[in-house]
């Protein structure tokens, strides 16, 4: 290997045959609606303490002259790229299959040209990728961080549902021990969970004693992110001392340094299309497992299944978080079976729009992203009460973590959101906890 720029140079886009006739892949037409979904119960209760914004949601659909119309979606405020006004333009009028490859489009619009595509060739999406290496492929359930309890149910119902894995998130605001033995007891020693800890376990001399407490654990499968990504050296020690595997996010820092240094054992892989082949071509020839990370509702879990068929180093189960949400986008479930789902050979996507969800669902578009105030407090057996209030951020409680602004992972801590009562004290406490943790002795 000469570097991880040689490496993506090996992967480009497969041609279509030259029989196909360019006219009837002509963009006609493209709609997007917003949606505002409803959470589950648990979901519902953990996402509102910092990402409530991942209700907001826009279906992208693309008609064709061959009378095909393909869908995609778009997770507006949490997404690899938003398909903007400007993109849909640039768009109309052209030939599909000579845009589709293009990641800069958005996730919506460039998901919804792939499937346009197919439909009309009438191929299986997976067939303007390259070669099916597997009929099925395995999928994640996925949580942000939980109370022990609520994870421990979460895990049950994930293996209820068919799946053999859970990803969630490490945190120092809850009890990293109390969740996992709860959740064991609920699933078979062949059920995984993994853990991404978004770099709060901060160094490998810190984190090592604690992780090494479940090495013995059959449940737990990886730890992501444990460390800061950009230390190779502490992540290469985590991977060397630990019997659960080490992933980190592919492409920062760049994958040449990461694979030098043997800093993890795989990795988080999401993007556009393009990106995805490319970086699925660099894992299969340095032999590193990955999951697809590509997040959104049913209708972006159904495009992922695709590439997980088709990249063969996609290994680990693809993390789609559209198990979050109370109704389908789609009018037939993704089924997992013994943790996998099917790869669809229907044309295109293999699936159809839930038009009755959309209907019901529909808003106007959000100028930005909401963000209403909130207040958590967390709390420890000895008595400390620490509040931490929303500043205008995505991940406010998630950078002070890193700055090492709070108490380092402990046993009994565990945290909650605080309503908005309407009394002068909570606006006190907001006030008090916006620019920091407010920490009460």
């Amino acid at each position: 290997m000469a570097s991880s720029a040689a490496l993506l140079g090996h992967w480009s886009a497969p041609q279509l045959p030259a029989a196909v006739s360019s006219t009837w892949l002509t963009i006609e037409k493209i709609e997007r609606t917003t949606l505002h979904l409803p959470f589950r119960e648990i979901p519902a209760r953990a996402m509102a303490r910092e990402i409530p914004h991942w209700q907001y949601l826009e279906i992208c659909e693309v008609t064709l002259k061959s009378g095909k119309t393909g869908f995609g979606e778009t997770m507006l405020f949490y997404t690899w790229g938003t398909t903007s006004d400007q993109a849909v333009e640039r768009c109309r009028g052209k030939n599909a299959a000579e845009m589709m490859w293009d990641d800069s489009l958005g996730a919506g619009l460039q998901m919804a040209l792939f499937d346009a595509v197919a439909r009309t060739l009438e191929v299986p999406l997976h067939a303007l990728l390259g070669k099916k290496h597997y009929p099925r492929t395995p999928l994640s359930w996925w949580n942000i961080d939980l109370p022990p309890e609520d994870l421990a149910s979460e895990c049950a119902l994930a293996y209820k549902s068919g799946y053999m894995s859970l990803k969630t998130k490490g945190r120092p605001w809850f009890d990293l021990w109390k969740q996992i033995k709860l959740s064991i007891k609920v699933v078979p020693e062949s059920f995984k969970i993994d853990m991404d800890f978004n770099d709060t376990l901060l160094t490998a001399e810190r984190a090592i004693p604690i992780l090494k407490e479940f090495d013995s654990i059959p449940q737990v499968d990886i730890w992501e992110g444990p460390l800061p990504q950009a230390d190779l050296e502490g992540n290469h020690q985590l991977k060397e001392a630990l019997k659960a595997k080490v992933a980190l996010h592919y492409g920062n820092p760049d994958p040449w340094d990461m694979l030098k240094t043997d800093a993890c054992d795989g990795f988080v892989v999401g993007g556009g299309a393009s990106t995805l082949m490319r970086t699925g071509a660099v894992c299969a020839m340095s032999r590193k497992p990955f999951w697809l990370q590509l997040v959104g509702s049913s209708v972006t879990a159904a495009h992922s299944l695709h590439f997980g068929g088709v990249l063969e180093w996609a290994k680990w189960p693809a993390v789609n978080c559209h198990q979050l949400f109370d109704v389908s986008t789609l009018t037939a479930p993704i089924v997992v079976e013994n943790g996998t789902a099917i790869v669809p050979d229907a044309p295109g996507v293999g699936f159809e729009l839930n038009r009755d969800v959309l209907k019901k669902y529909a808003v106007t578009k959000p100028a930005t992203r909401p963000e209403p105030q909130r207040l958590l407090e967390t709390t420890w057996p000895d008595g400390r009460t620490m509040y931490t209030a929303s500043n205008g951020t995505v991940n406010y409680m998630l950078t002070h973590a890193i700055a090492g602004r709070m108490p380092y992972f402990e046993k009994g801590v565990n945290t909650r959101l605080v309503p908005d009562d309407g009394s002068a004290k909570w606006r006190d406490l907001v006030e008090k906890s916006r620019e920091k943790p407010y920490m009460v002795k």
